[in-house]
């Protein structure tokens, strides 16, 4: 056996070979170390520290129990079992290379990921529903349909990363590789299908509640010389979380278009250069949302301020801030 045959990758393909068939290794070989693969773990352990912040402080904050902060909630769990699978798939590829081994870490790859994928959606319907029915919207029914959204997100989410184990992998034939090994193309299709879809309805959602806060901002400019000041809180809160929304949708598309379109048309024939330079981005979606979605909320700054107040000194000054959504 070759040192190429040896090689288990995660990320396959190279430019003049199909993958290797030869996937059995024996204690004593190990492939060599990829450094790719050593920031793909940094960027992990990276990811899995930030959003054990956020699960945590709304884990232990009673008063963080709004539907909103569910879905943030979701969203940093999504984001910690993708940073610790990264984590995972590096420990396992050097120090326990095996079959099932690699099926495990990219399942929970995989339904980490789309779980992100798929909360980053559910919370811009729930903001959209939020501007829709805002005087309903603080009701018994808001918080069911939040519980439903969540469960099919992650119903949804653990089937997708548990096809490969149930055989939808490429294992036993080199010609149905996707450019991440061992995802089936077609799987890893499926995937960046559902991905543009989702990116597709976040769109229009997102140009809806552009078009519900220009009509709030036009009323309100109307009545301005016959409301107090303080009428307008409302809306400066509805644009903050619409500029919180763009943001991240900006980051959403920038950070996972490239790997979803590379998906689509390439095989596990080119190089594995191109995987890791698409894939890297799309992982640093889950570095950036406690950045710009937990840590932009006021409620959690409060939290997290008295956190650090009470850990570091009782004299620090802890500054309050007025409630504001997402």
């Amino acid at each position: 056996m070759t040192n190429n045959d040896s090689q288990i990758d995660w990320v396959e393909g190279t430019e003049d070979t199909e993958p290797s068939l030869d996937l059995s290794l024996s204690p004593d070989e190990f492939p060599a170390l990829n450094p790719w693969d050593v920031v793909l773990c940094v960027s992990g352990t990276l990811i899995s520290c930030e959003n054990a912040v956020v699960v945590a402080t709304i884990f232990y904050t009673p008063t963080l129990r709004a539907p909103t902060f569910l879905l943030i909630g979701s969203l940093a769990t999504a984001d910690l079992l993708a940073g610790l699978g990264l984590i995972l798939h590096f420990l396992f590829r050097y120090c326990v290379p095996s079959d099932s081994v690699q099926l495990a870490t990219v399942g929970l790859l995989v339904t980490s990921f789309s779980a992100s994928v798929c909360s980053l959606l559910a919370i811009t319907v729930d903001r959209y529903l939020s501007l829709r029915n805002a005087l309903t919207y603080c009701s018994e029914h808001t918080v069911t349909r939040t519980r439903l959204m969540l469960l099919l997100t992650w119903a949804g989410s653990a089937l997708l990363g548990l096809l490969p184990a149930m055989g939808w992998n490429c294992l036993q034939g080199a010609s149905a590789c996707s450019v991440v090994w061992p995802l089936a193309r077609a799987h890893l299709a499926l995937l960046s299908g559902a991905f543009l879809v989702a990116f597709a309805l976040m769109l229009q959602l997102y140009a809806r509640i552009c078009r519900v806060v220009c009509r709030h901002a036009h009323q309100i400019a109307l009545q301005h010389h016959f409301l107090p000041p303080s009428s307008s809180s409302h809306y400066v809160t509805t644009r903050r979380g619409v500029s919180t929304l763009a943001l991240i949708l900006g980051v959403f598309t920038s950070c996972w278009l490239p790997f979803a379109i590379y998906s689509l048309l390439g095989d596990a024939s080119y190089p594995p250069l191109y995987t890791y330079a698409t894939l890297l981005p799309a992982t640093y979606n889950s570095l950036l949302n406690p950045l710009i979605y937990a840590f932009r909320n006021q409620e959690i700054q409060k939290v997290l301020l008295a956190a650090c107040c009470g850990c570091f000194s009782n004299r620090l000054p802890c500054h309050n801030h007025p409630p504001s959504d997402v």
